[in-house]
């Protein structure tokens, strides 16, 4: 992962560590998954160190954890494998500065070193914005799903 020089400064893409755990939260409730920092340090101890088929990636503008891409291989018996984009942000106000770009091209390539030729993502409908920019980046919608989840506790 390589680091590239913008109007805004250094742009960097690195593997997620353990000191990302506040920035980390307060995107992820940017994405309406709003969490603790402790509880963010909790899962990310749960994950960490990341195992084959799983990657989470953070771009750093200067120091600035600036967003996040989270990914793994899905495996069926039914269907080939694919890459799951299971989560990406991008901090509110850094935007439109080509950070998710840079994400999705640095997962692709991961995925490609996977031996996965296909990676998808799944997107609220509400979420207008997102879609346009999927589409931007060469994504196709391929269906309308719903989804459905029993709490087991």
């Amino acid at each position: 992962m390589a680091t590239t020089a913008t109007e805004q400064g250094a742009v960097t893409v690195r593997e997620v560590a353990l000191h990302d755990a506040a920035a980390v939260a307060e995107l992820s409730g940017q994405l309406s998954h709003s969490t603790s920092t402790a509880e963010m340090e909790r899962r990310l101890r749960q994950v960490l160190p990341l195992c084959k088929g799983h990657t989470i990636l953070v771009v750093c503008r200067g120091a600035e954890v600036a967003g996040w891409i989270q990914a793994e291989v899905v495996r069926h018996i039914h269907k080939p494998s694919y890459v799951m984009i299971t989560g990406l942000v991008v901090k509110d106000g850094a935007r439109s500065l080509g950070l998710g770009s840079r994400l999705c091209a640095e997962a692709e390539n991961w995925a490609r070193q996977q031996g996965v030729d296909v990676i998808r993502v799944t997107s609220r409908m509400t979420r207008e914005r997102a879609h346009r920019f999927y589409l931007r980046e060469g994504y196709t919608q391929t269906k309308i799903s719903a989804v459905f989840e029993k709490a087991l506790f």
